[in-house]
């Protein structure tokens, strides 16, 4: 496995590795689970060869202490990756993918300043202009990210298309523990309580989708989530969102279709977000 850390080096390993055929990219900021190892996965079963990146994106955070506090283990990702099947990683500096005088950004205009949008401002502009980048230096043939981030793949999609990108965008359905919850890199910022009680995320949704197939309506829903999430002491609900998932318009009444439902809530300092798809 090649390990790059500037442009033009991980730009010499892609051009290599373009002799053996296709090339499969998977994004990441780091702090390696198995949700992204499925991603890893998938890439390596659909490509000749696999590059992954590890960079923790600082334009796509809000909070300067959520940036400093985001887990970094380089060594345990490398070797991850390495026994994956991993081709080349390349994990730049700050400097080296926002150099001096950067003031380009990338940004879907409605998409990103709705739903989650609002919560985290200016996040999925941050999201959109470091994959635009990673995109433009890896030069891959196809892209994978998981649906837990449910608007972060829609903005991607929608990026991807706006701007006339050739590659292919691959969602890959969100990996749990076996309590439910959703594997994410901030997980390992909770505290014990959190954790015990964070998986009321899963059961909210869970329990939203099956009151939706059984025909009650989107409000019915909501309220349903609101309900559940309020009644734990530990969690603060943030947001809910149900949306059309063709079209991301939000979603009222008897829906029918295929529905996305997004929820976030704070437990202590950590924002933890899990989504799921229903179809009526």
């Amino acid at each position: 496995m090649i390990i790059c850390r500037s442009i033009s080096e991980i730009r010499a390993a892609v051009k290599a590795l373009r002799e053996n055929g296709t090339i499969g990219l998977v994004t990441t900021m780091g702090a390696l689970h198995a949700g992204h190892m499925a991603l890893v996965q998938a890439a390596v079963q659909d490509n000749d060869s696999v590059v992954a990146t590890i960079f923790v994106n600082p334009t796509q955070f809000g909070n300067p202490d959520d940036l400093e506090n985001y887990p970094r283990t380089e060594q345990e990702d490398l070797d991850a990756l390495r026994e994956a099947g991993t081709a080349a990683v390349f994990i730049p500096t700050k400097q080296e993918m926002y150099p001096k005088g950067d003031q380009t950004i990338v940004e879907t205009t409605q998409l990103a300043n709705v739903l989650h949008g609002k919560v985290r401002p200016g996040h999925f502009r941050g999201v959109a202009t470091v994959v635009t980048k990673l995109f433009n230096i890896v030069g891959a043939d196809s892209a994978y990210f998981g649906k837990k981030d449910y608007q972060q793949l829609a903005v991607i999609r929608r990026m991807v298309e706006d701007l006339h990108m050739n590659i292919r965008i691959k969602g890959i359905d969100t990996v749990r523990e076996d309590d439910g919850l959703a594997l994410s890199s901030r997980n390992v910022r909770l505290t014990a309580a959190h954790r015990a009680v964070a998986p009321i995320l899963n059961r909210a949704l869970t329990d939203a989708a099956s009151l939706l197939k059984s025909g009650a309506t989107v409000e019915a829903a909501q309220s349903m989530i609101r309900e559940t999430i309020d009644a734990e002491p530990l969690a603060d609900l943030k947001a809910i969102d149900i949306v059309k998932a063709d079209s991301f318009e939000p979603a009222s009444g008897t829906a029918k279709g295929t529905l996305g439902m997004m929820i976030s809530a704070q437990f202590g300092e950590v924002l933890l977000i899990d989504q799921r798809e229903v179809t009526l």
